[in-house]
């Protein structure tokens, strides 16, 4: 299962022009975003709004993570506040796949936001969260909250922004993108040997886990015939004909 390091801003004093802060949206985003990740097999972990960018980074690299994430929203500068629109999503040049990330998030962000043409990659080797993370890295200024309509996009469609975010981390992760749906217990349906749990819903993909008959695991999400689940803190998937 991938792991990724989740770092929502601490900005608390980021305050949006219609009201609430930064760290308080990217909370807020983060919320929604963590159903996808476990109906998705993407284990994480967070930071909390006591942290810092530089704690965050230094919990993230003392962990083994495969991705960095950090989920922000953005302001002009004094010269041109509240006129500014857009979504800027980070990466470090030097990274190979923090790029392959930024496009990704890009790509599908377009689909989103307003204005399709103010979504673009830009390299950075001044954020730090982005260039000292030891994982490849983003950090994506999701819009300006100093703009009433940057802001009101935000606050307004965190549930959709938070599905496109995770639609582009199964892209990332070569997963298939599965919704959350209500979870239900299950139990490994077999009468002899073991039932293997699989890191993607494939045959051929690497076994995470293996569980004896009658095993029960947390059924999180369902592609095709196979059921995304958790077994013991697991995450994988299991084939849906052997579960009951």
């Amino acid at each position: 299962m991938p792991r990724i390091y989740l770092s929502p801003s601490t900005q608390e004093n980021n305050l949006y022009v219609s009201g609430g802060s930064e760290e308080y949206y990217m909370n807020l985003l983060a919320d929604e975003l963590v159903p996808y990740l476990r109906a998705n097999t993407i284990a994480y972990t967070r930071n909390t709004p006591q942290m810092t960018a530089v704690s965050s980074v230094r919990q993230a690299n003392q962990g083994d993570y495969d991705f960095y994430l950090a989920l922000h929203s953005n302001a002009a500068g004094p010269a041109n506040t509240g006129r500014a629109r857009g979504s800027l999503v980070f990466y470090y040049p030097g990274s190979r796949q923090g790029k392959r990330a930024a496009d990704i998030f890009a790509a599908n962000l377009r689909q989103i936001y307003p204005l399709p043409n103010n979504v673009r990659t830009t390299p950075t080797t001044t954020l730090y969260e982005v260039v000292r993370s030891r994982a490849p890295a983003t950090l994506i200024e999701l819009a300006y909250h100093d703009n009433p309509q940057d802001a009101a996009w935000i606050t307004g469609n965190l549930p959709a922004i938070a599905s496109n975010l995770a639609v582009s981390l199964t892209q990332f992760f070569g997963l298939p993108f599965i919704s959350p749906a209500p979870q239900w217990w299950g139990a490994a349906d077999i009468s002899w040997g073991t039932l293997n749990i699989r890191a993607k819903p494939d045959i051929s993909a690497p076994i995470v886990a293996w569980a004896y008959p009658g095993d029960k695991m947390l059924i999180l999400g369902a592609w095709e015939d196979w059921y995304s689940v958790d077994f013991d803190g697991v995450l994988g998937y299991v084939s849906a004909q052997y579960i009951r």
